[in-house]
């Protein structure tokens, strides 16, 4: 009886939306070879992560195996499956495969840390293989809202599994390879083992509309419009790009590219071969010559990122461009869980404008994701053994679980950290791992554990206070200590300044400090600490971070 067996790991993307990052292994307990498909990352937020710039996935224990890994295997290029391999490459050092468009972005990221795209590996489509240790893997096209977007087809001694990758069932997707059934069904008719497959959409109850099908509605809005018109979508989405173009100059507008990340996958989609008859567009330099009903702007942000072209222009000028009263503003996007509060503030200071915006409205966006009746046409397609739900929240990979069970097939609720064995008839929770989240804060990766960010959000809330003391050479206060506040309310209860209540409190506890106080750094800093954050709840009801500085004359 064979030792070997065949996992699957979650260390992103499952019990979440974003930081997709999977780990497929064979071989004896401990020792598998494995591959690690999709290294992306999420993005902070002002409420639980201030001042951290991306969010990825804690690779501690790819690290700790980093000499068993063959490869890191990405879908596509959205920047929750691809955005963190810059990040990541040096402590896994394994090479790095994706198709053409997917390899342009990847190797744009690598050559930010100055690592050459050889690193990144080129593979064609289905039937095209790889070997990869135990594994032999190959990309399967498959429609999403990005170009060449594939599932993976990972053959092992313990069978097949297909890895579904993020998916819709488009048959025309305008841009990229449509949904072929027949290419599905004849990969999966010797059996498959295991179907690890997305979640996102499986509460959405109609089956999921074609990119094609908003083309009409995206040209009549435009060619109505009497002023400047602005849209906006997510920037990978190349296909909607292209048709937001091609409305704006069948209107007879000159079309803008406003924002790096739109011009540059526009830019990558080209060089691929991806895209072949994008309408010609001027530069941000001459936007400004063009009378303003002959001008369609093409912006990101979507999302309601601060730093995004959306959100400067509704703010004030974007390149000496300013919106007035009249012009059109569409988003031609779904607003993404947890980003709503961003979004309204654009449309608000955009309503301020008397700019007319057009949001969240299905006539001029369709989801990416397989909707529930699509994930039950994916099964029947597959016919697959096992199903693991991935990429969702847990809600969503629950209900896939039950969906699952409903059609008799059996279902894994697997969240992050819990490594499945899949190798017998029914599969199993082999371990544990301890997973969590790295913060890219500034130019260096912090720990989700190590404090900062947490003691960052405590001086958010409660402010800080800056206590100096000074000691002589017989350890007696020389002076009195002094204060330095920041973000405090000036003054307090008392009517006085809370810089000069806290002084006298802090002045009267080093008058009453004995010898053993005194001389000991530690209890002095707690006492000193102790009386601030009380002085100051009874002054203004808040307990502030606390920084003691005791400098000893020698």
């Amino acid at each position: 009886m064979s030792t070997e067996r065949l996992i699957y790991l979650p260390l992103g993307g499952a019990g979440e939306i974003g930081m997709n990052c999977y780990v497929y292994g064979y071989g004896k307990p401990g020792e598998e070879r494995l591959i690690v498909v999709d290294m992306g990352v999420a993005f902070p937020d002002m409420d639980g992560t201030p001042g951290v710039d991306l969010i990825i996935p804690d690779i501690s224990w790819l690290r700790e195996n980093r000499n068993r890994i063959e490869a890191v295997i990405v879908t596509h290029a959205h920047e929750d499956h691809v955005g963190a391999v810059g990040h990541t490459f040096e402590a896994l050092g394994a090479p790095i495969y994706a198709r053409a468009f997917t390899a342009n972005i990847a190797r744009h990221k690598l050559k930010e840390y100055g690592v050459e795209g050889k690193a990144v590996r080129t593979v064609s489509p289905w039937p095209e293989t790889v070997k990869l240790g135990p594994f032999t893997l190959g990309f399967l096209p498959i429609s999403h809202s990005i170009p060449e977007s594939s599932g993976l087809v990972i053959d092992s001694p313990a069978g097949r599994v297909i890895h579904t990758g993020d998916f819709k069932l488009d048959t025309t997707p305008l841009v990229g390879e449509p949904w072929d059934p027949e290419l599905w069904r004849e990969v999966s008719k010797d059996g498959v083992k295991a179907l690890i497959c997305d979640s996102t959409n499986v509460f959405s109850p109609e089956p999921g509309r074609s990119e094609a099908s908003i083309g009409k509605n995206v040209e009549e809005l435009i060619a109505g419009a009497e002023n400047m018109v602005v849209a906006t979508t997510f920037a990978s989405n190349v296909a909607r790009v292209k048709t937001l173009a091609q409305a704006g100059e069948r209107a007879g507008r000159s079309i803008c590219l406003m924002g790096r990340a739109m011009r540059r996958m526009i830019e990558a989609a080209v060089e691929t071969g991806v895209l072949s008859d994008f309408p010609k567009v001027i530069n941000t330099e001459d936007a400004g010559s063009i009378p303003r009903e002959n001008l369609m702007l093409l912006v990101t942000g979507s999302q309601g990122e601060r730093r995004a072209a959306s959100a400067q222009l509704a703010r004030g000028k974007f390149h000496g461009i300013e919106l007035k009263e009249g012009d059109l503003f569409l988003f031609s996007s779904k607003t993404i869980p947890g980003n709503e509060r961003g979004v309204i503030r654009i449309i608000n200071q955009l309503s301020e404008k008397g700019v007319d915006v057009i949001d969240n409205s299905n006539d001029y966006h369709v989801s990416g994701h397989a909707n529930r009746p699509d994930l039950e046409t994916m099964q029947d397609v597959v016919q697959p053994q096992i199903v693991v739900p991935m990429h969702g929240e847990h809600r969503h990979l629950r209900e896939h679980v039950k969906l699952s069970e409903a059609k008799g097939r059996a279902g894994v609720l697997a969240v992050n950290g819990m490594m499945i064995d899949l190798t017998g008839n029914a599969p199993k929770v082999a371990e544990y791992i301890e997973t969590g989240r790295t913060y890219l804060d500034g130019s260096v990766q912090i720990g989700a554990l190590d404090g900062i960010v947490r003691d960052r959000i405590r001086m958010a809330l409660n402010g800080h206070v800056i206590v100096t003391v000074i000691l002589d050479e017989d350890d007696e206060p020389l002076g009195e200590p002094w204060c330095e506040l920041m973000g405090l309310a000036e003054q307090g209860r008392s009517n006085a300044p809370l810089v000069d209540v806290l002084e006298e409190d802090l002045s009267q506890f080093m008058g009453r400090a004995g010898d053993k106080t005194l001389t000991d750094d530690d209890k002095l800093e707690e006492g000193l600490r102790r009386v601030t954050r009380q002085t100051c709840m009874n002054e203004i009801g808040k307990k502030p971070e606390v920084t003691v500085v005791v400098s000893r004359l020698s």
